[in-house]
């Protein structure tokens, strides 16, 4: 008896001593002490040196020790041990990981890497409910905070939502914030009077009390949106979002940068809003990055800046982001920020498309009109899953195939087959009106009506078609249907499709403002429309705006600046751009002379 009461003696100090050693900070002698009492069958430290291995502290890092280390301990019901491998099931483990093998006892983590096979992790729920439901069973409280949310969220086999509020509850009288969030997010949820919703916002206000970011977050999207029952409340709801940024919750991140930059409940702060922006979109938010890219790409002068646009834009659309994906694709289109390629700007379009924006499909069309050549297989595949679209009935795959059929595209050009499909298309697609109204105008497929042509591009126009906002602007500025001209509708037209960046707007504004139409001349706007034409790209616009600097109209002359602009026309074949280009290089080289003779004169 007294041999045995030693033994378990020993035991017990030896095992308060390798935590003495690792709050000290000695970790490997810690591990070393744990290791062997956990081989001399100490379920406590079995556990430690699970935490070592999951860690890394005091040995290398071993999912495959740390697990199996882990599930001793369980087993021997510590009910720390048991939401620890619950914990680890429902984060992720490679596919048929087993936590009862050593690394030993297979191919480790990094055999596999070495042989490129590392897998993907995946959550096992199976897995994980069954080590949770050992661990909430002796009593761990976080445990059954995880029960709860498994069968609250796991797949549809093991959901729960009776389950789920019982284990909730129980996680809820332990004391569990967690618990809180969850039970309340499930009350508010099926709330039916007040009262009930009264009790939910208790438990989600003691779990944001707490310090959960999860729960300041969800308060803050509760008071912003005044959802169920709650007053709408913007300063509250950036109040809690401003905690829960805090507390490095990403979503709550990017809401926060958007109110300061928009001034929404809290004072408009552009830096700041900025910041929390880019906090978010660093910790995988990808709203976030959407955000900085729209911010970058349409801020103040301070923000401007078109190449960090496109790289934020990118990083949201490679996470599936659908408008943003959409936007990188224009910007490739424009050239804006990158490279012009209409080949990436044919990939986002596809690539939202097939996330489901309907507009990103529907802008083949404009692809198709901008030029973009595919080659033919590609073409051919491409026209007879469009027919097969069409036929079905969809009223996008009708629209795309009447584009190309009136472009060429994939096969010999029929205009009339073209005219009938965008027909098809013109009351569901918007682009379609446009279409069809051009083939109306220009008589492709159809006797010429340019009238009711132009009628079917004013109302894509007036549902905010940028292409057809800036061709009916240029009929209503010459005046090419009936002699019929409208300069103030044509400028709020090239305004509309401008606010969609679309380049050849802003020079038509520019061209508008710099006088000589029925509107009022405004050389500083011309000047800044010109601006955001020639940073878009356009030849005609970086032209203008050379020719602005040069002259010093709209603003101070900048002789620098002008050359940089005109070389930059001239490139894309300007030749008007080339000689008010050689007039300047020629004026450069005579002022050295004129500066020298002065004295003598």
């Amino acid at each position: 008896m007294v041999g045995r009461f030693t033994f378990f003696s020993s035991k017990s100090r030896n095992l308060a001593r390798a935590q003495r050693l690792l709050e000290e900070g000695k970790v490997p002698q810690a591990f070393s002490l744990f290791a062997k009492l956990a081989k001399a069958g100490v379920p406590e430290a079995a556990y430690r040196v699970g935490q070592c291995y999951l860690s890394g502290q005091g040995t290398p890092s071993s999912l495959e020790e740390g697990a199996r280390w882990t599930r001793v301990a369980a087993e021997a019901g510590i009910k720390e041990a048991s939401f620890t491998l619950a914990t680890l099931f429902a984060m992720g483990v490679p596919e048929g990981f087993d936590s009862s093998l050593s690394a030993s006892a297979g191919k480790s983590l990094y055999d596999r890497a070495q042989a490129d096979e590392v897998e993907s992790y995946k959550p096992d729920f199976a897995q994980a409910r069954i080590w949770a439901e050992k661990g909430a069973a002796e009593g761990s409280v976080e445990a059954q905070a995880l029960l709860g949310h498994i069968f609250n969220h796991g797949p549809e086999g093991i959901q729960d939502r009776q389950a789920a509020r019982h284990w909730y509850g129980e996680a809820v009288q332990g004391g569990s914030l967690q618990g809180a969030l969850g039970l309340g997010l499930i009350l508010l949820d099926e709330a039916e009077d007040d009262s009930q919703r009264a009790q939910a916002m208790e438990l989600l206000q003691r779990a944001a009390e707490g310090g959960l970011g999860l729960a300041n977050a969800a308060m803050g999207w509760i008071y912003e949106h005044g959802a169920n029952g709650q007053p709408r409340d913007a300063e509250i709801s950036a109040r809690y979002y401003q905690k829960a940024a805090e507390q490095n919750i990403p979503s709550a991140q990017a809401r926060y940068g958007l109110m300061l930059l928009k001034g929404v409940g809290v004072e408009a702060n552009v830096i700041q809003g900025e910041s929390w922006l880019r906090r978010a979109a660093y910790g995988g938010d990808a709203e976030a990055a959407a955000l900085l890219g729209d911010l970058y790409i349409r801020g103040e002068e301070l923000f401007r800046r078109p190449m960090e646009a496109a790289r934020w834009y990118q990083f949201a659309a490679e996470q599936d982001h659908t408008p943003a994906a959409r936007v990188l694709a224009v910007l490739y289109l424009t050239g804006t920020g990158v490279p012009r390629d209409e080949r990436k700007a044919a990939y986002w379009f596809n690539h939202a498309a097939m996330l489901g924006d309907h507009m990103a499909d529907a802008d083949l069309g404009n692809l198709v009109l901008a030029g973009v050549t595919r080659p033919d297989e590609e073409q051919h595949s491409l026209q007879q899953r469009l027919r097969q679209q069409a036929e079905g009935g969809n009223p996008l795959g009708a629209f795309n195939l009447g584009v190309c059929l009136a472009q060429g595209v994939g096969g010999t050009a029929d205009e009339t087959e073209a005219f009938y499909w965008l027909g098809l298309a013109r009351e569901g697609v918007v682009n379609a009106q446009y279409w069809y109204g051009r083939l109306l105008f220009e008589g492709r497929g159809v006797a010429q009506n340019m009238q009711d042509g132009l009628s079917w591009m004013d109302k894509a126009a007036r549902q905010g078609m940028p292409e057809a906002c800036v061709s009916v602007a240029q009929m209503l500025v010459t005046g090419q249907v009936d002699g019929v001209r409208n300069h103030a509708r044509a400028l709020e037209l090239y305004q509309q499709a401008a606010d969609a960046g679309l380049p050849e707007a802003y020079f038509s504004l520019g061209a508008m403002y710099g006088g000589g139409h029925d509107v009022p001349a405004d050389l500083p706007r011309a000047r800044e429309c010109f601006e955001e034409a020639a940073q878009r790209g356009h030849g005609l616009g970086q032209m203008m705006l050379g020719r602005y600097l040069l002259r010093g109209l709209g603003g101070p002359e900048d002789n620098e600046q002008a050359r940089y602009w005109l070389e930059q026309a001239a490139g894309q074949g300007l030749g008007q751009a080339q000689k008010m280009l050689d007039s300047l290089t020629a004026t450069s080289q005579r002022e050295p002379a004129l500066v020298e003779a002065g004295p003598d004169l």
